[in-house]
């Protein structure tokens, strides 16, 4: 059940949320009574907030003060959300959250085709979305929610099938080539080359990746769909990120050639 809306004045922050750093969230949304919903959530959350009513004005706010994350509309006039994510994403790997009121499973699934690294379909619980601002956050920006930066082997790079993955730097080397990765796409990578040879369902993907119990795992789909295009040098005939019929995917860092 959606929960009600609250009034959106914003408040003392929460100090779960207080930080050195504050994370930037730009927020394009159309629709009023939605925008003033989720800025006065992200506001009391502790985060900057910034808002666009459409795509042009969104992209120049993004190219002036480069936001920490977007929290996209898909259905904006004239421009709509998939293509201010498309241009966003083309200039830096901005995490982007996109809203859609729309129920086709092919929008959303197109929304994450595009560069999207989570959706919330319309209604939606503010409480909800700020769940997954914050899970989102925690990934890119560590220090930005009050969760330490992961220490020990967690942070090492890793090695595996010509592949090199650095957490710590956020960065990914495919044969010295550096592969342009959304955040999601960055973390499966990671969780593959830290278990090789293990199958995983999409359900255990879900939770260790995106750190949820429930969700579309269409989304997991689409990621690993995604992912291959950008390590495998034949994506149709993937060799690393195999398909376990009836179970889910494995990595395979030292699968023979065919």
């Amino acid at each position: 059940m959606q929960q009600p809306y609250e009034p959106t004045a914003a408040g003392p922050m929460d100090p779960r949320h207080r930080s050195a750093e504050v994370a930037h969230v730009l927020v394009v949304e159309d629709d009023p009574t939605v925008a003033e919903v989720v800025c006065g959530y992200l506001g009391r959350s502790g985060y900057t907030v910034d808002q666009a009513e459409d795509g042009p004005t969104a992209l120049a706010r993004a190219a002036v003060h480069r936001p920490d994350l977007v929290v996209l509309d898909l259905m904006l006039p004239g421009m709509d959300g998939l293509e201010v994510c498309r241009r966003i994403r083309g200039h830096e790997p901005v995490p982007v959250i996109m809203l859609t009121a729309r129920g086709d499973e092919d929008d959303r699934i197109l929304g994450l085709e595009v560069g999207a690294d989570d959706y919330v379909t319309k209604p939606f619980s503010p409480r909800e979305l700020m769940l997954r601002v914050r899970s989102v956050l925690r990934r890119t920006r560590p220090n930005t929610t009050g969760t330490p930066n992961t220490p020990g082997t967690e942070a090492r790079p890793l090695h595996a099938a010509g592949l090199t993955v650095d957490p710590a730097a956020r960065r990914a080397v495919k044969n010295g080539v550096e592969l342009a990765l959304t955040l999601r796409e960055f973390d499966l990578l990671a969780f593959f080359l830290r278990h090789p040879g293990r199958a995983y369902s999409r359900e255990d993907l879900m939770r260790e990746v995106w750190g949820w119990d429930f969700g579309d795992l269409s989304t997991v789909t689409v990621h690993v769909r995604r992912l291959r295009g950008k390590v495998e040098d034949d994506p149709a005939r993937p060799r690393l990120i195999q398909t376990v019929w009836g179970v889910g995917y494995r990595f395979d860092p030292a699968e023979p050639e065919r």
